[in-house]
């Protein structure tokens, strides 16, 4: 009786709460958009909050129930005119929920134009607003997709997860995709979830994400008790949904702790492979002055070779050297005194992975003119030779290259689209051969934010290594955001991930996603441990997005077969 008594009491609480919010209307709809989009972020690194979602998922799924239904019909509206406001209206509540969303999730993309504060603060307000009201485009398009297929009860909140991952797909590949703080992200804070990334991706997490953190908004808030009542529905019954959506959790989070209890970390072989990550903290400031390069590369070369607590004799001939996205202001491959020095750091046998710009003449041109620049990753051995080249594919627009730069080149702006910083297009993902070493994939920055994009096709190595620079970003969230998504690619894939930051924040993670060492942001240092062993691969590395898919077709499949007729 006590137990009916409390179900009562949370549902006529969720009962007015739901009704307050679908009856909001206008500049307060919109207010309560944004607000719910703008909380949502506290989800994310580095908060990572999950209980928050209970909340703004909900709210959101009550704003656009607001916009009304078949009653609006019945009251004589219309039937076109009534799509027309559902759609326009889903719309807009889901753009100002995405805007709130991205422009806090976001934010810390500002700190790149302090840099050059001089130069650049002034295009900072356009950027932090423009990226997150073109992002919110997507977020828009899925609640209006979603408004036209709002079906009764738990169904509307399959419509939205559906429409939500849909356009988050397309999100992350539209224009070279941006698939940064998708919400299955938010299970990032629990290693428990985030092993399920190892069969459904982070696409699959954030519809499963979605289907579970909206639950509470179960029932219409136009359907009044009296009306369930009236139609044999029990308070326990309406209830089911969330309490259902609670126990999936639960059990979600109970089979990833299992999958972590069974999890063991094993060295490469029984010649463990060594890395030292170096993480030198220069500032962004500092990094690309002239007179500043030889007391850059004396620190590289000094923090690579000296002893440590955990490698008390230094670099041994298994150990593998990494330092950050370009890590000398030089190109590398044209300096033979850095590759000398370089040799005369390394013990024999020893490797060592950097990144570092690239430049390339032209065909017909003079080979002493560089005409092709490329953002590279190159693996020298202990001769001070270059035995590996890796050039970055996913650029960041309008950061490493002009969009349309083809379209420029080809009506003859030649020096527009090069004065613009422009990089060129490397291959694609690459699996590197290491001599004596397991095979790497290389991901330069935020190439490891693309999940179907971060290993070669049949060609599956034993690790990865991210060499980036977020010290563009300073103490903000961004560094943190970057580090978790790269913990969801090493589950996903069942790899290790090797990671070096200049500023941090560097780390080596494990198959399961868990940090074995991490060097703190702004803290310069040098990380020294074995290479983990890669694990068997896992579905989604086998079956990519295509898990995912299955997942939105069973979606669609539930709402057809359990809509009203």
């Amino acid at each position: 009786m006590a137990f009916d008594r409390g179900l009562t009491a949370l549902f006529s609480a969720l009962e007015r709460i739901a009704r307050e919010v679908a009856l909001l209307r206008g500049w307060r709809r919109l207010l309560a958009a944004f607000a719910a989009g703008s909380l949502s972020v506290l989800a994310l690194a580095p908060v990572h909050f999950l209980p928050i979602l209970f909340v703004t998922f909900p709210v959101l799924v009550w704003l656009l129930d607001g916009l009304g239904g078949p009653a609006s019909i019945a009251l004589g509206e219309d039937a076109a005119a009534t799509r027309r406001r559902m759609l326009l209206g889903g719309g807009a509540i889901g753009w100002w929920f995405g805007f709130g969303y991205f422009l806090f999730g976001l934010h810390w993309i500002g700190y790149a134009f302090m840099v050059e504060a001089e130069k650049f603060a002034i295009f900072m307000p356009f950027a932090v607003t423009l990226l997150p009201a073109g992002l919110a485009l997507f977020t828009g398009a899925a609640t209006a997709l979603a408004r036209a297929f709002w079906l009764p009860g738990y169904l509307r909140i399959v419509s939205l997860a559906i429409a939500w991952c849909i356009f988050e797909w397309l999100r992350g590949h539209v224009l070279t995709g941006f698939p940064w703080n998708l919400v299955g992200e938010s299970f990032a804070g629990s290693l428990a979830l985030m092993q399920w990334a190892a069969v459904v991706g982070a696409y699959g997490l954030s519809f499963i994400a979605i289907l579970i953190v909206a639950s509470p908004a179960f029932f219409d808030p136009h359907a009044r008790a009296a009306d369930i009542h009236s139609v044999g529905l029990s308070i326990r019954e309406i209830l089911i949904a969330p309490f259902a959506a609670l126990a999936a959790l639960a059990l979600l989070w109970a089979g990833g702790t299992l999958r972590l209890t069974a999890a063991e970390t094993h060295p490469v072989g029984p010649d463990d492979v060594m890395l030292r990550i170096v993480q030198p903290d220069i500032p962004q400031t500092e990094k690309w002055k002239p007179e500043s390069r030889l007391a850059i590369l004396g620190e590289f070369l000094r923090m690579s070779a000296d002893p440590t607590p955990a490698a008390p004799a230094g670099l041994g001939p298994r150990s593998i050297v990494v330092w950050p996205e370009s890590a000398l202001a030089i190109f590398l491959a044209r300096e033979p005194y850095v590759l000398s020095a370089i040799s005369r750091m390394l013990p024999k046998g020893a490797l060592l992975i950097t990144g570092s710009v690239r430049g390339e003449p032209a065909p017909d041109g003079p080979p002493d003119t560089l005409a092709r620049f490329y953002n590279s990753l190159y693996v020298v051995n202990s001769d001070g030779r270059i035995v590996g080249t890796y050039d970055k594919f996913h650029l960041v627009p309008f950061g490493e290259y002009l969009p349309f730069h083809r379209w420029l080149e080809r009506i003859g702006l030649h020096k527009l689209a090069k004065l613009q910083g422009s990089f060129d297009v490397g291959p694609g993902p690459v699996t590197l051969a290491l001599p004596g070493r397991p095979p790497v994939s290389p991901l330069i920055c935020y190439e490891i934010i693309f999940p179907e994009a971060v290993v070669a096709a049949g060609e599956r190595p034993a690790w990865i290594v991210n060499v980036t620079n977020d010290a563009w970003f300073g103490s903000s969230s961004g560094p943190y955001q970057h580090l978790s998504q790269v913990r969801l690619r090493a589950v996903e894939q069942g790899l290790p991930v090797a990671r070096a930051a200049n500023t941090g924040i560097s780390a080596v993670i494990d198959p399961y996603g868990r940090i074995l060492a991490k060097k703190a942001l702004n803290t310069p240092g040098v990380i020294d441990m074995a290479l983990p062993r890669a694990l068997s691969p896992t579905p989604y590395a086998m079956a990519g997005d295509w898990i995912f898919a299955g997942l939105l077709l069973a979606g669609i499949g539930v709402l057809f077969a359990f809509r009203p007729r």
